[in-house]
């Protein structure tokens, strides 16, 4: 398992299917955890019909995980 500290939530299409777990401080100063695979595999649908993610192989929320994802059963 490959573990990044980052700044914000990602989700790159380079990272499908390698296992990575990340870690971001959100606005409020809590740290976040998720399992990428597992994120974009519950949402691949959503991810793959953004423009952002079609042009530029990744989304991202630089303040906290996105409204979509805190919703999830399972993200780690």
């Amino acid at each position: 398992m490959n573990t990044i500290t980052t700044k914000r939530f990602v989700i790159r299409r380079s990272l499908i299917g390698t296992n990575t777990v990340i870690s971001f401080t959100n606005n409020k100063n809590e740290l976040m955890t998720y399992d990428h695979d597992k994120v974009y595999n519950q949402l691949k649908d959503k991810f793959e019909s953004m423009p952002c993610f079609n042009k530029y192989g990744s989304y991202t929320n630089t303040n906290n995980l996105p409204v979509f994802v805190r919703t999830l059963k399972e993200l780690v």
